[in-house]
């Protein structure tokens, strides 16, 4: 019959092997770390620093709600929902709605900013004159100044 402390033993990963198994970087598994997400998931043997397998899907969970652009505090709360058998979906409704709002507000914003970096830089005559309205707007000297005058 198999020793189940033998057993859990060999379940130990290394940070590597977490960080492979998991596609997150060893930073992520640092910062998960450190907000407590890993509790109860890291051992520390005479070889180092260990990890339950566990740790594998708490840090695929937290790169994957990183990519879909959750902030760090919006994950431990998904994450602590996540662990929560008794959650209600609303809640996590809740935080998602959130986000798709807020990454709304920021793709008018990302626009807002490509449409003036374009009107920018067609004012801009890119030859070997000093004068730029791309460094003018930057040091807030009115770069569009003349230019949307000359039909630009």
């Amino acid at each position: 019959m198999d020793n189940p402390i033998a057993l859990a033993a060999a379940q130990r990963l290394t940070l590597s092997e977490v960080v492979a198994r998991s596609g997150a970087s060893a930073q992520l598994l640092h910062d998960c770390e450190s907000l407590g997400l890993l509790g109860g998931m890291t051992y520390v043997d005479a070889s180092g620093r260990r990890y339950d397998t566990r740790a594998v899907s708490a840090l695929r969970f937290a790169r994957r709600a990183h990519d879909l652009g959750f902030e760090t505090q919006e994950v431990v709360e998904l994450f602590s929902l996540w662990k929560d058998g008794h959650r209600a979906s609303f809640d996590v409704k809740r935080v998602a709605l959130a986000r798709a709002d807020d990454l709304a507000l920021r793709i008018e914003e990302l626009g807002r900013m490509k449409r003036l970096l374009e009107r920018l830089a067609n004012c801009c005559e890119g030859d070997q004159r000093p004068e730029c309205p791309i460094l003018d707007e930057l040091a807030d000297l009115r770069g569009f100044a003349g230019c949307e005058a000359r039909g630009r």
